[in-house]
């Protein structure tokens, strides 16, 4: 079947878009946005990938789904368009920013973060308007699964950040014995003050980065 998804990316995933529950998915998320608003736009469902090839990852950070709100859903997860109120787990995330590294970032827009190789990727890549997790158990989480997979089996040295119950269950996915992986509460006002606040992701992945020769983020924007 034929998916317009960045090249690298296609070439690994190849095998799921030929399996009978990606027909299934499909069809599915066709029929909910022709139904009424989903997000992200359908231009920018694949975004994550297109903007982070397969070899030119160096950082994962994991997500849910997409915000269900309007304007504020554009296929990176916790990444919100510039002009738009950041979410306020995007704001624990800069307060942390601030504490851990000294970046005072103002821009929502994390795309340059997913240009320097920080693969933001949600598991469910579509939401209906108003109803979180309207798009799960639909098969999107299959196919991001494999990415998680072949991230891990085929690469060495990546940085895997989950944040929250959701994302860390996504650790049988990941070899600790070839990528570091940084585990803290989700960055949602509910959770951060119970350890997410001071858990040091940013300078923990430079320093990981930096002992493996590895370029640094710039988690501030030039």
């Amino acid at each position: 079947m034929d998916v317009r998804i960045e090249a690298s990316w296609k070439a690994w995933l190849e095998e799921e878009f030929e399996q009978p529950y990606w027909q299934r998915l499909t069809a599915f998320v066709k029929a909910e946005y022709a139904a009424g608003p989903c997000f992200p736009p359908g231009k920018a469902i694949f975004r994550a990938f297109d903007l982070t090839p397969f070899e030119q990852v160096k950082v994962v950070i994991l997500g849910q789904d997409p915000y269900h709100t309007p304007g504020a859903a554009m296929g990176l997860c916790f990444s919100v368009p510039d002009g738009h109120p950041a979410q306020p787990s995007l704001q624990n995330i800069f307060k942390e920013l601030s504490t851990d590294v000294g970046v005072e970032r103002t821009r929502t827009d994390l795309s340059d973060w997913a240009e320097q190789g920080v693969f933001l990727l949600n598991s469910v890549l579509t939401v209906r308007a108003g109803a979180a997790g309207s798009h799960a158990a639909k098969g999107w989480e299959k196919l991001t699964d494999s990415a998680i997979g072949h991230l891990s089996a085929e690469r060495s040295n990546l940085v895997f950040i989950l944040w929250g119950g959701y994302a860390q269950a996504k650790r049988p996915l990941i070899d600790p014995g070839k990528h570091l992986v940084l585990a803290a509460p989700h960055p949602s006002p509910l959770s951060a003050s119970k350890g997410f606040f001071g858990s040091k992701p940013f300078s923990q992945t430079n320093a990981y980065l930096r002992a493996h020769q590895h370029a640094e983020i710039r988690w501030d924007y030039t």
